[in-house]
C-alpha cells in the first residue's frame, strides 16, 4: 500500500470526510485491521480564502506547493488536493513535487461516463463554475458537457458553501434552496456533480431524482485505488 499525501484544511470539515472515506474504502478492500497510509498537511484556511478572492492565485500555488513538497519529504507516494476548486494549480503541484496526482475531475468524470452520462449539472465554488480549469477537463478528458447555473444561482451556491458550510453550518433551508436549483435543470442535465467537497454535508442522492455524483466520495475512493 502506498502513502497518500492530503493537501487538506480547505475546509478541514470536507477533510475529516476524505479520512472517513479513505479508511472506510481500504477496510472493504483488504478487511481486519487494515487502514489507510496517509499524511495529512492541513493549510490554514483563512490565508486560502484571502487570496482566492483577492485572485492572489500565485500565492496560492506557493502554500499549496510547500505543502505537497513537506508530504513528499515526509514519506508521501501520492497526492490528493482534498479540494475542488484548488486543483486549479493541480500541474504546478505535479511538477513540484514529482510526485503523482490523483484529480478529482478524472474521478468525477470517469464515475459519470462509467454511467452513459453526458451532460452533469455542477454545483461548486464560483471559481470552479466559472472558470475552465475543471470544467475544460472534463470536456476534454472525458467527454462531458457540464452546465452551470445562472449567475444568481451562482453566486447563492457560494455563498452557502464559504458562510455556511465550511463553517460546519448545515441549513435545512439552504438545502432547501440547493434543491430549487436543482430542480431548474432536471429537465436539461442528466447528473448532478457535486462539485465542492462540502456540498456532500448537505445534498445527497434523496435530494434529487437526478444521478448525484459525489466528488469528495469519488476522490477518496481513487485515491485509494491508486494506492493498493
Amino acid at each position: 500500500m502506498k502513502t497518500i499525501g492530503i493537501i487538506g484544511g480547505m475546509s478541514w470539515q470536507s477533510t475529516v470526510i476524505y479520512y472517513q472515506a479513505m479508511n472506510e474504502a481500504v477496510q472493504r478492500k483488504l478487511g481486519g485491521h487494515h487502514s489507510a497510509k496517509i499524511i495529512l498537511y492541513s493549510v490554514d484556511f483563512a490565508d486560502i480564502v484571502a487570496r482566492q478572492h483577492d485572485g492572489d492565485w500565485e500565492g496560492a500555488t506557493e502554500v499549496l506547493v510547500r505543502a505537497a513538497l513537506s508530504l513528499r519529504d515526509g514519506g508521501a507516494e501520492l497526492i490528493v488536493i482534498a479540494t475542488n476548486t484548488m486543483h486549479r494549480m493541480a500541474d504546478a503541484i505535479m511538477e513540484a513535487s514529482g510526485l503523482p496526482l490523483v484529480h478529482i475531475a478524472d474521478a468525477t468524470g470517469q464515475a459519470i461516463t462509467a454511467k452513459g452520462l453526458k451532460r452533469p449539472l455542477l454545483l461548486a465554488t464560483a471559481f470552479t463554475m466559472e472558470e475552465d480549469f475543471y470544467k475544460g477537463r472534463l470536456k476534454s478528458g472525458h467527454g462531458l458537457d457540464p452546465v452551470v447555473p445562472s449567475a444568481d444561482d451562482r453566486r447563492q451556491v457560494h455563498r452557502i458553501i464559504y458562510d455556511e458550510l465550511c463553517q460546519g453550518h448545515v441549513l435545512p433551508t439552504s438545502r432547501k434552496a440547493m434543491q430549487e436549483i436543482i430542480s431548474k435543470h432536471d429537465k436539461t442535465c442528466d447528473s448532478v456533480i457535486l462539485g465542492c467537497t462540502e456540498i456532500t454535508m448537505l445534498i445527497s442522492q434523496k435530494d434529487t431524482s437526478l444521478p448525484v455524483f459525489d466528488t469528495t466520495w469519488l476522490h477518496a475512493g481513487a485515491a485509494v485505488a491508486s494506492a493498493l
